[in-house]
């Protein structure tokens, strides 16, 4: 388990991370969200001390990270695809890491198995792409068969193939009953991947639920309806007006209708006799309820781009 206790990180006058208090559990994919320059990646690297906190601590079940005598056995990390020294080979690579820590051959052999490079693991880090790269940090992740997992941006570089890959091994580890952190840009990945979210910006805390509940908090509560005669459907949307809903045709023959439920809707639709092709509540992306999460937090805000004169 890892437990974050009022983490702080202060650089002159500014504020990386400030008071930041979660609890990530195992058994479970916790994505770790936040707009550039959140404070994501100072936090994962106070978690993995390689940055001091200013105060608060970092605990990995009820240690920070340089009490462990092989911390790879406890944590396994990925915060730079590119850590790997570019003229090592990847079976070079992994080789000295598991030596720091007591491990032989064998395991390496392991873990270049399951990311997947055991066929290239001879050629030189350097020359891997990126997505190669992410797969060689991933084993130096797994290499100590570690119960804590922090990994940032693993899915840039991967081919869908990869990405999928990925996603199936965060959930295998996670049901293994391991501790999963994992940052992303990806809206629609960690929605597929995600048990809990952790969101932060501007170095605090924004929410902690599970991704179910972080979807629940950006739902408009419309109602969309569609039909095959938009005159009549424009007729119905008087009578829907008249119940207290508010009514916007998106397009020809389809309604977004807010204010009244879907049940109610569907009533009026068969009491008037309005022939409907759809009847939904309008749901709401994990990329939408993020945004709405954050729209006060962003650090680096688009400006408007200029137009000639």
């Amino acid at each position: 388990m890892l437990t974050l206790r009022g983490l702080t990180k202060r650089y002159g006058g500014r504020t990386a991370v400030d008071a930041l208090t979660v609890d990530v559990v195992p058994g479970k994919v916790t994505g770790f969200l936040g707009p550039n320059g959140a404070g994501k990646s100072t936090t994962m690297r106070m978690i993995l001390g390689l940055d001091r906190p200013t105060s608060g601590t970092a605990l990995i079940n009820g240690k920070r990270y340089g009490e462990f005598a092989q911390p790879l056995r406890e944590v396994g990390a990925l915060l730079d695809a590119r850590a790997a020294h570019p003229r090592r080979t990847a079976r070079g690579h992994l080789l000295a890491m598991a030596s720091s820590q007591g491990m032989g051959a064998r395991r390496v052999a392991e873990v270049l198995d399951i990311v997947g490079l055991t066929d290239v693991a001879g050629e030189r880090a350097g020359s891997y792409s990126l997505g190669m790269a992410q797969r060689l940090g991933i084993a130096g992740a797994l290499l100590g068969d570690p119960g804590l997992l922090l990994l940032d941006e693993p899915v840039n570089g991967l081919d869908p193939d990869g990405v999928r890959w990925i996603r199936t091994l965060l959930r295998t580890l996670a049901g293994e009953g391991r501790t999963v952190l994992v940052s992303s840009h990806l809206m629609s990945e960690m929605e597929r991947t995600a048990d809990r979210l952790v969101v932060i910006g501007k170095g605090r805390l924004i929410a902690e639920a599970p991704v179910t509940d972080i979807l629940a908090r950006g739902r408009t509560g419309a109602v969309t309806v569609r039909g095959p005669e938009p005159e009549a459907l424009r007729a119905f949307a008087g009578v829907l007006t008249d119940e207290g809903a508010r009514v916007r045709e998106s397009a020809p023959g389809e309604l977004d209708v807010t204010g009244l439920g879907l049940e109610r809707v569907g009533d009026l639709a068969h009491e008037r006799h309005v022939r409907l092709h759809e009847l939904r509540a309008s749901g709401t992306s994990l990329e939408s309820a993020y945004m709405r999460l954050t729209s006060d937090a962003v650090e680096y805000g688009q400006r408007p781009t200029p137009t000639a004169a």
